[in-house]
């Protein structure tokens, strides 16, 4: 999936809409915040280099090659969050953040990555924009809160460019498996097949068939998850200025 819920954290603290618990330490806090603004700064070099291509060639398409080697660094870097969370100094599930990272790093290496007749697809330019936006915004967020110094409007772009983005990151990661699937099936891509010593067969053709329609009964549930933190936390702090 392209977004992780607001409600969740992956590579800070939580959101402080639940009970409070007890923070991370002073080292810990140190590290995450600069995990969080080396992540920030890499999704920025990744907007940029997405902004001079497009100026300097006049047209989106095949952008995806100006920021190919960041966009696989910083993304793969996500992959520490579980670590975060693994080790406690992130409140947050292990398997549901695993979940998030896992599905996107494997979008960038499994599929983008190894058929590269995809990476010309505008599709990829649409998950890719979709990602670059949240996850400035959402480390932004989580730097920000790490220091007790959380502007609104950031809280608020965290609670509400989700709306647009979410759906617009997952239409451009189907119609990318989607464009993947003649080049694997024709190629038999990460497939294993019988007979073999091991007695095991994979069919990559019919994974990502699978993986697509995963997307079906998960993307309902996260989105209005996200729904109802949006209205949870923006709510919260609308009732409070009102009381001010």
């Amino acid at each position: 999936m392209s977004a992780a819920a607001p409600g969740t954290s992956k590579g800070a603290h939580s959101d402080g809409t639940a009970k409070k618990k007890k923070g991370p330490g002073a080292l810990a806090t140190a590290y995450l915040v600069i995990y969080n603004v080396v992540m920030t700064a890499g999704w920025l070099v990744i907007a940029v280099g997405l902004v001079r291509a497009y100026l300097a060639r006049g047209s989106y398409h095949g952008l995806y090659y100006s920021i190919e080697k960041p966009l696989k660094f910083f993304q793969t870097g996500a992959i520490l969050e579980m670590l975060h969370c693994a080790v406690g100094i992130v409140p947050s599930s292990v398997v549901l953040t695993g979940f998030q990272v896992m599905s996107r790093v494997f979008l960038t290496w499994a599929v983008t990555h190894s058929v590269r007749e995809v990476q010309s697809e505008d599709s990829v330019l649409l998950f890719v924009t979709a990602w670059t936006i949240t996850e400035i915004i959402r480390y932004s967020f989580y730097t920000f809160s790490l220091l007790n110094h959380l502007p609104y409007l950031i809280k608020w772009a965290r609670y509400t460019f989700f709306i647009v983005l979410y759906p617009m990151g997952v239409t451009g990661e189907l119609l990318t498996i989607y464009a993947a699937l003649p080049v694997v099936q024709k190629t038999g891509l990460y497939s294993i097949m019988l007979p073999n010593k091991y007695n095991f067969s994979f069919d990559y053709y019919t994974f990502l068939i699978l993986v697509m329609i995963s997307y079906i009964p998960l993307f309902p549930q996260l989105y209005f998850h996200m729904i109802r933190q949006r209205k949870k936390v923006l709510g919260h702090i609308e009732d409070y200025s009102k009381v001010e």
